[in-house]
């Protein structure tokens, strides 16, 4: 895949390196997810739908071998391993290459052959350039990305790759023991701080 891999998310208030956690209080305000398409849910699903809940997204593309090797599967057994009321997984199909090939219809039949059961969006895609909305407006380095929101629906990590899934089950442990009231005062930092031109990747 062509491209070539820009840095995890930084801030103030992100994560100080890829896959850990934030503590308490330390978050990135990122805006909600921009999506032109739902599968797997009756109604479109919004970020702020979901405060109360532990939010994990998890960014594909169906020609992604990263993807469909490791990042569908860890989503899916997430899904399966916690009650939707205390953790809620989003697919967002983020297709910023060949887009040709892999339209609604493709991803319909990639979500039926596959049986991803959680609920699944499109990113939309922008008026100009390859690079969808949300993918731009997050950050997102290629794919898979995995993007853990708290229950106040604050980013706290937010990491490029195949993510280990201990990493993972313990920064989804740790946001479902801090509860609703963590944090309530703390100061998000803007995502817009860092807009970045880097060249993206679909990892292999």
């Amino acid at each position: 895949m062509p491209g070539a891999m820009h840095e995890p998310m930084s801030s103030s208030g992100a994560p100080s390196r890829a896959g850990a956690v934030s503590p308490p209080g330390h978050s990135a305000s990122l805006p909600g997810w921009r999506v032109s398409h739902w599968f797997n849910t009756p109604a479109p699903i919004e970020l702020e739908d979901l405060r109360g809940r532990v939010v994990l997204v998890h960014a594909f593309q169906m020609l992604c071998p990263a993807c469909v090797a490791h990042g569908l599967p860890q989503a899916r057994r997430v899904h399966e391993a916690f009650r939707s009321e205390d953790v809620t997984v989003i697919g967002l199909h983020t297709v910023f290459e060949h887009h040709e090939v892999m339209g609604p219809k493709a991803l319909q039949a990639f979500i039926h052959e596959y049986q991803l059961p959680f609920a699944i969006g499109i990113d939309q895609a922008a008026e100009a350039g390859p690079l969808p909305l949300t993918m731009a407006q997050w950050g997102l380095g290629g794919t898979p990305s995995v993007v853990l929101f708290d229950r106040q629906g604050r980013a706290r990590l937010h990491h490029f790759g195949v993510a280990d899934d201990l990493m993972l089950g313990a920064a989804i442990g740790q946001l479902l023991a801090e509860g609703p009231a963590v944090a309530t005062s703390a100061v998000a930092s803007s995502a817009n701080a860092r807009r970045t031109t880097s060249p993206i990747r679909a990892a292999s």
